[in-house]
Order: structure tokens, then sequence, then C-alpha cells
């Protein structure tokens, strides 16, 4: 097996759109994916930039990414979000996830950030045992608070 880390390109987007997509029919929620792969290009090789991904292959085909960006924090300056960590299914258990993470923490290393965080579904306890096997917190008090598009139309509709 021929095992490679790298940055991602504008042309793997297809293939990191059907990986987001798998991610998203294994947390049931198949319907949830909104972006598109042309959107993944523009908003990852554009002038600006709104994230950075890095791909793993097996063999030459893309079966694992790590999608990440800079944020900041009022409590630790700025950190880095793993958005999303995903093997494909049918390669997991082949050490692609340890890869990725391996490969996010050092580039969070070499950008200086303070932290490195990101969100775990509660029920998901093999991705919770691989991130605290890791040394990762798992903060289970803490909960992920978000507006979607529509709630954010309402909430400015009652302000």
């Amino acid at each position: 097996m021929d095992l490679n880390i790298r940055d991602a390109v504008k042309g793997d987007m297809p293939r990191v759109h059907e990986l987001i997509t798998e991610l998203a029919v294994f947390e049931k929620e198949p319907d949830a994916v909104k972006i598109t792969a042309e959107d993944l290009e523009v908003f990852g090789f554009g002038i600006d930039p709104k994230f950075h991904c890095f791909v793993a292959e097996v063999n030459n085909e893309i079966e694992g990414i790590a999608l990440v960006y800079s944020r900041f924090s009022t409590w630790s300056g700025v950190v880095l979000h793993l958005e999303d960590l995903i093997v494909s299914q049918n390669k997991r258990g082949l050490g692609l996830g340890t890869k990725l993470l391996d490969t996010v923490v050092k580039y969070a290393e070499d950008l200086g950030v303070k932290r490195v965080s990101w969100e775990v579904i509660d029920w998901n306890e093999p991705a919770i045992a691989f991130y605290e096997k890791k040394g990762a917190n798992v903060m289970r008090d803490w909960d992920v608070v978000q507006l979607d598009e529509e709630g954010i139309k309402n909430y400015l509709s009652k302000i």
C-alpha cells in the first residue's frame, strides 16, 4: 500500500466533495451538504482562500481529507479549526486518520497557533476514542451552538 499525505489542489475538490458527502451520510444528515465542488474550488483556491485542505492518498487515490482554517480565540489568540477529518469508510483502520491528524498538528505548530480545535458527534465513540488516544481533550460539557441561514434570517426579522 502506497500512502501519501499532501496539500490539496483545486482539481481534488470533486473527490473532497464526495468525501464530505460520505461523512454527511455517516452522520445521518444526507441532505445537509449544500456546498458544491465548484464552491470548494472558489473558497479554497481564490484570491483569499478560506481554508487549507490536506488529502490522504492510497495508491494515488484520495481516500481521506483534513480541512482546516484559522480563527481567533479571545482566550488564546489565533487557533486552527479542524472542520473535518474524513477517511473513506472502506479505508478506515489503515492509519490514514492518524497521518492526517499528524499533518494538521504539524501545520498548526508551523503556523504558531495556540490551539487546534474541532467537534465530534457525541455518538461517534470510535472517533472520540481515537482523539482521546491522541491526547485530545474531548469537552463533553460544551454544546455546539449555531444559527443556519434560515436561523439568521429569522433572528434578523425580530430585531
